[in-house]
């Protein structure tokens, strides 16, 4: 594939094709600055197109300052006083980017919307949650002002749940509007680019850059091994391994299965993968970290897959390590800085975790408290942590780089099972090694016993070999976006809209194929003598004639594909009582035009009447049920009763009826609710505090950022409520501003 491609778009989507790439410019081709930064030829290349008014696609290895692109971008735009969005698929990445744009451009100028935290909403450069987006859009929110929109890690287009929210803020938007995509993992860049040029109606720029200015160093280790190996040195050892020890190991471990057989208790006994005969104990985080730090290959981001292995991790080595990874001086900056914290949330952080940061070492993950998680990202940027034990979360667009990069597996839970990280999961990760202008290379380590690999050998060379699977789309619009279709438009125009998805492109493009494979064999059909308009001709031919028309069915079938799986949404909604049977509006369809969150479940349960009447702070339990659900690890002490007992009964009630299941079976999405999440609410809207709350919560893992998050979506749920009975229930919608205010307090407020 060209390093730089230029995108032509031609009226019929399936003909797109790339035109040669196009020969460096004088000015291309030399010097380029910004900021006193000397720009690398695809910075420059990129901002070159956004100068001549173009929509731009980069694809580029993290860590190379694609970020500088959106940099100028935001720039130009406050200097003309135009508007620019910066949309990013996790608030983590929204968060920072607000940090760092308040830092350049002062407060005043920056906005930042996640639906639970609004912050200056009418401000020139506002950074936004995807969603935030495509419902301004479909709300047909004007944006005269609005010239740019910067989408992070586009690729998140085919993201099994939120994808399909990425599709429709590219065909919503204005072709006016000019986009910067931004991904470090786009595959198969032509075909996506095709798509973006056909559904912008534009000439789409691509800047694609494959060199790493840091490149990546992989070795395999284990507490058997002297150092670090490279996989060919690794695959030596290995056969060694298998050759001398491994008949052993397995030969104890039948003896001791024998024993326990005979009703003895032999030795060896735990079995299972990177035990017994198949490699002894398992490596232990610490064997690594031993390793890293006799090499001088910190700091490191130690990547696990749960939040416990995390948290567990990080006390232990804590707990084992006598002394610091930190200086006197800076261990007073930290000293200092947990000082603050401790002015700021009283009683949340631990002597555990005091002594932890004051050695260096942190962990990391979606569920850590909302101002532990910005002290550790804190602390980190000022190379104050020197181990991270983290979760996936942390590699995702967040720019906090290491000089090693560890993974402690290389299979994680995917949703459905355990699978291998696939290569994009991994080089999220992997991309994070490597700090430009400190290290001259990236040190990627993976912790591999003798036991495991040869379920991982295969993974391990896709890795090192770095294709990345093709993005595919995961169109699959959500009843309120169906809603607001229906209201907005005709079907006729629908399915124009939906025409317009990459997936339609996918399936349009399969179509083709189709037909030419189709024409094809009918003209060597006709060279064999057969004759279209001849009966007779027909029996000698009719095997391949039967493929030619299942050729043809199929192509038709293709491209109304995702229009059908429109349709039976609308059927859906038809057979709820949502939509009459000439798609006028009842009552479910006006409600759920407004909601977004559980769409179909908490419009049951508005319809149900079960919230009218009942106190406010049962009210924000009940929404807070719709909005989050712990582990079935997770332990609660408190049990609600009464009539927050006979709410939840209510909730339940509605969750498994009818039109809540074929919701489910029509979107292939499982409903989130979590009864135990009631008295948590409604301790929240009473005014306790989170440590308090935690007391009833009985986890191995800091749980407190998901009960934020909980209380967060709850907050948002109330402001789309609100919108639903505004004009009908005036008194209610005052009910609901009214437990917006009491619920946004201390973490709830926070910028995590």
């Amino acid at each position: 594939m060209p390093n730089r491609d230029d995108v032509t778009t031609h009226p019929d989507p399936t003909a797109l094709s790339f035109d040669p790439p196009t020969p460096p410019s004088a000015e291309s081709g030399g010097e380029v600055y910004y900021r006193d930064l000397l720009l690398d030829p695809f910075q420059a290349e990129a901002i070159r197109h956004i100068k001549n008014g173009q929509s731009v696609l980069v694809s580029a290895p993290t860590g190379t300052g694609k970020t500088i692109i959106a940099d100028y971008i935001v720039e130009q735009a406050l200097a003309a006083g135009t508007d620019v969005i910066y949309t990013a698929p996790i608030k983590a990445l929204s968060n920072q980017k607000y940090r760092d744009y308040t830092r350049l451009f002062g407060k005043e100028r920056v906005g930042l919307l996640t639906g639970d935290l609004v912050i200056n909403r009418d401000a020139n450069l506002r950074i936004m949650t995807t969603e935030i987006l495509r419902n301004m859009l479909l709300m047909d929110e004007q944006l005269p002002n609005l010239s740019h929109v910067i989408i992070d890690e586009i690729h998140f287009l085919d993201d099994a749940e939120r994808g399909t929210v990425w599709e429709e803020v590219l065909i919503y938007l204005p072709s006016r509007v000019k986009v910067l995509g931004l991904s470090a993992t786009l595959r198969n860049l032509r075909q996506f680019a095709h798509w973006l040029s056909f559904v912008r109606d534009e000439d789409v720029r691509v800047v694609q850059e494959t060199h790493r200015h840091v490149p990546l160093r992989m070795f395999i280790t284990n507490k058997d091994i002297q150092g670090m190996l490279p996989r060919a040195d690794y695959e030596k050892a290995f056969a060694r391994w298998s050759r001398d020890v491994a008949p052993a190991l397995k030969k104890a471990e039948e003896q001791a299965a024998a024993a326990r057989r005979a009703g003895g208790r032999g030795r060896g006994g735990r079995g299972g993968r990177g035990a017994g005969w198949g490699g002894g104990d398992e490596t232990r985080h610490t064997d690594i970290v031993r390793k890293l730090e006799s090499g001088e290959y910190l700091p490191c981001l130690y990547f696990a897959f749960s939040r416990k292995m995390c948290e567990q991790f990080a006390h232990d080595l804590a707990k084992r390590k006598e002394a610091s990874y930190l200086g006197p001086a800076e261990q007073d900056v930290v000293r200092e800085r947990i000082a603050r914290f401790d002015e700021d949330f009283p009683k949340v952080l631990t002597s555990d975790q005091e002594d932890m940061y004051l050695k260096g070492i942190a962990f990391h993950h979606a569920g850590l408290h909302v101002g532990l998680k910005a002290l550790v990202e804190e602390l980190y940027e000022q190379r104050l942590v020197h181990v991270l034990y983290c979760t996936s979360t942390f590699a995702l667009g967040i720019n906090m780089p290491a000089k090693t990069v560890v993974f402690h597996a290389l299979k994680k839970f995917n949703g459905h099972t355990v699978a291998p990280l696939t290569v994009r999961q991994y080089m999220q990760k992997a991309g994070r090694a490597g700090r430009r202008g400190l290290d001259a290379v990236g040190f990627v380590v993976v912790r591999e016993d003798f036991a495991d690999w040869s379920e991982d050998r295969a993974a391990v060379q896709l890795y090192e070999e770095g294709e990345y699977e093709p993005v595919e789309s995961s169109f699959n619009l959500a009843f309120n976006s169906v809603v607001n279709l229906l209201h907005r438009h005709p079907l006729e125009k629908i399915r124009l809209i939906i025409d317009k998805s990459f997936l339609s492109f996918h399936h349009m493009e399969e179509g083709q194929r189709d037909l030419r494979r189709a024409e094809k064999l009918e003209e060597k059909l006709r060279e064999e003598g057969w004759d279209p308009d001849s009966h007779a001709s027909q029996k000698p031919f009719r095997g391949r004639l039967k493929k030619v028309r299942h050729l043809v069915n199929r192509s038709e079938k293709a491209q109304s594909k995702v229009y059908d799986s429109f349709m039976e949404k609308v059927d859906a909604l038809k057979k709820m009582g949502y939509l009459g049977a000439d798609l006028e509006f009842n009552a479910g369809a006006r409600v759920l035009m407004h909601v977004q969150i559980e769409e179909i479940f908490v419009t049951e349960v508005v319809l149900s009447g079960l919230l009218d009447g009942i106190e406010d702070d049962l009210l924000f339990g009940a929404l807070c049920c719709l909005c989050n659900e712990f582990s079935p690890t997770v332990r609660i002490a408190d049990r609600v009763r009464g009539e927050a007992a006979k709410l939840v009964r209510g909730l339940r009630s509605i969750r498994f009826g009818d039109s809540v299941r074929l919701a489910e079976r029509v979107s292939g999405l499982r409903p989130t609710f979590g009864a135990e999440m009631m008295p948590f609410g409604i301790g929240w809207y009473n005014g306790e505090s989170l440590m308090a709350l935690m007391l009833m919560v009985e986890s191995r893992t800091d749980v407190s950022g998901d009960l934020v998050s909980a209380f967060r979506r709850a907050k948002d749920l109330c402001s789309q409520l609100r919108k639903v009975y505004e004009h009908n229930d005036p008194f209610m919608a005052e009910r609901l501003t009214a437990i917006m205010r009491k619920v946004s307090r201390d973490e709830v407020e926070v910028i995590d």
